[in-house]
């Protein structure tokens, strides 16, 4: 059976990726109106695409890890999601991060390390 870790780590990554591809998708949306061409946008908008793909990669991981590990393990380092989604919204986004907020990311590291011993 694969390295609980192994696999939160995997399943955090595309969590991450899921909401990256949908800041995209939606920053790629003309402001909402009730109107056929904002849904023909919406429907034919290749990032809300991926974002769905990844989501559904997530959650088939998501279930497989609770099937197999601990909730009381498996649930704390969900939270790795977080620290993948702060260095996205470095790199990607090129957004600023206040040194309180690598000191967060640090704290969380540390408690799913000690989750995992």
């Amino acid at each position: 059976m694969p390295n609980l870790l192994i696999l939160a780590v995997i399943q955090a990554i595309f969590l991450c990726a899921g909401q990256v591809l949908l800041k995209i998708a939606m920053q790629a949306m003309p402001p909402f109106s009730k109107t056929w061409h904002y849904f023909s946008t919406l429907l034919t908008n290749w990032w809300l695409l991926g974002c769905g793909i990844t989501f559904t990669i997530a959650g088939v991981m998501w279930m497989y890890i609770l099937r197999h590990y601990p909730f009381s393990q498996a649930y704390p380092l969900s939270s790795m999601a977080y620290v993948f989604g702060m260095v996205a919204a470095m790199l990607i986004f090129q957004e600023h991060i206040p040194l309180t907020g690598w000191a967060g990311i640090l704290l969380i590291m540390a408690g799913c390390w000690l989750v995992v011993q």
